[in-house]
């Protein structure tokens, strides 16, 4: 499979979701195989809550890695375990210190952000469940203690359920609400807000959800985008990444945020489907970097 050469320098760091197996260095090669320049992992097993402490020698390794590559982007993705808006306690115990060890490892790892869904209310109501989401997030940063800096960047989502985060007003109100405002930010995933509702297929459409997220979030909290076309319509709250220009937001709507000025500083990373040869990923970045300037 050929590699890519880097992203052009003029639009925003784009890169993909890489897999850790074999140790979290490997993530790194990865990337760079498909000309990657942002990279988001998973530090751990996302699917179990207790993960083994990194070791030393695997640090040290991700790290000259990371600068041999001269990665400047990378960000984690928090077990899709954790749930910091549960309405059962020990849950939410599970999810707080889960979180928090995610923060202390991506402390250690020189990993600056921390993306996590908000979580979902389980039936107690909307407001009860952001509330909650606001104190737990609190409570992840404390329980961290004040050497850990990392960044927690919650994730937008399609609203499937209870699932929390699917308005940018939801968003909002968590981040007027912490005790931490300078240690949360915000992670937008098109897919999510195109099935939540933010029609980003065409210019109009794309306008409109940007001034909505200025207007409630502000854009300087957006710390990452995530690059995913949608199998499912705009509004129809599921979640179901597609390739890019393969789905119902299509080549324009990735081409409006491509070009706009005032997210070309801002990381976008991949969370498409992909095979172990990453030949989807390298198509996935060839268009992308193909619409650069196309509008």
């Amino acid at each position: 499979m050929p590699s890519l050469p880097h992203s052009n320098t003029a639009g925003p760091p784009l890169g993909a979701h890489m897999s850790v197996a074999g140790g979290i260095h490997n993530a790194i090669d990865h990337i760079t195989r498909v000309g990657g320049t942002a990279l988001q992992i998973f530090t751990r097993n996302q699917r179990q809550w207790n993960a083994k402490p990194l070791q030393a020698d695997e640090i040290k390794t991700f790290k000259d890695k990371r600068e041999k590559a001269g990665l400047e982007h990378v960000a984690s993705h928090a077990s899709y375990l954790i749930n910091l808006a549960s309405p059962k306690q020990q849950m939410l115990n599970n999810s707080i210190r889960a979180m928090a060890d995610e923060l202390v490892r991506c402390q250690q790892l020189g990993i600056k952000w921390v993306v996590v869904h908000p979580g979902s209310h389980g039936g107690s109501g909307l407001e009860s469940g952001l509330e909650r989401v606001a104190k737990s997030v609190d409570a992840v940063i404390e329980l961290a203690g004040p050497s850990v800096k990392s960044t927690i960047l919650l994730e937008t989502t399609a609203g499937q359920g209870t699932s929390l985060g699917a308005a940018f007003d939801e968003l909002e109100f968590i981040l007027s609400r912490t005790r931490f405002p300078e240690r949360l930010g915000i992670c937008v995933d098109t897919c999510h807000i195109f099935a939540a509702g933010y029609d980003i297929s065409d210019s109009i459409g794309y306008e409109k959800t940007i001034y909505e997220l200025e207007k409630t979030i502000g854009l300087e909290r957006v710390k990452m985008f995530h690059l995913n076309d949608s199998k499912k319509e705009a509004g129809s709250r599921i979640d179901r990444h597609e390739h890019i220009g393969r789905g119902r937001i299509g080549l324009d709507g990735f081409a409006c945020l491509l070009n706009d000025e005032r997210c070309r500083h801002i990381p976008m990373v991949l969370e498409t489907p992909k095979s172990k040869d990453l030949a989807e990923d390298v198509e996935n970045l060839k268009t992308l970097k193909g619409l650069m300037n196309s509008k």
